[in-house]
């Protein structure tokens, strides 16, 4: 919303509305390859166990730029396919809900986010905003989501376990 209630040498000042807690911005619709591709991935992130993740058709894909303002959180989900995480601006934690460890990625870091049931959130705990831009591989025909919410108790029940703080949560 805008206002003109501020005046500033006789003249209006417009106030700007914030920008939204999570933008998010499609910069592709779900491409299909036109191959047929299959992948696997194999990850071990810091403290955790080497996993393997098939996809054994990967033959839709999707690219989203998020721009996370300070100090909010994406609520706990998890996705339906692989997802490779880009943080081109400022730093991102991400916790997996079994083991509730922050792990960092600053701007010029990349993650895999292996997907397929593995639930987690993540959010922006600097003071400037952050962008990461996420290739989800393996994505459903539209409409179907990219991101699946866990239910509210669930997410009460993570909160808990996690410590995590459920002010400035948003969906994406």
């Amino acid at each position: 919303p805008t206002s003109a209630n501020a005046r500033s040498g006789g003249a209006a000042v417009a106030d700007v509305a914030p920008p939204p807690p999570i933008a998010s911005e499609p910069l592709t619709q779900r491409h299909e390859f036109t191959d047929d591709v299959s992948v696997q991935v194999r990850l071990k992130p810091s403290g955790r166990s080497r996993e393997v993740v098939n996809i054994d058709d990967a033959s839709r894909m999707a690219v989203v730029r998020f721009t996370v303002q300070p100090g909010v959180r994406f609520p706990w989900h998890s996705h339906p396919g692989l997802v490779l995480v880009a943080v081109t601006k400022g730093e991102l934690v991400f916790v997996y809900g079994d083991d509730c460890v922050q792990r960092h990625y600053a701007a010029g870091t990349a993650f895999v986010d292996p997907g397929f049931g593995n639930v987690h959130y993540a959010f922006n705990p600097t003071g400037g905003e952050l962008v990461i831009v996420a290739t989800f591989l393996g994505v459903p025909d539209a409409p179907a989501a990219l991101t699946n919410p866990v239910s509210p108790t669930q997410a009460a029940a993570l909160d808990a376990k996690c410590g995590a703080v459920a002010a400035s949560v948003h969906s994406h």
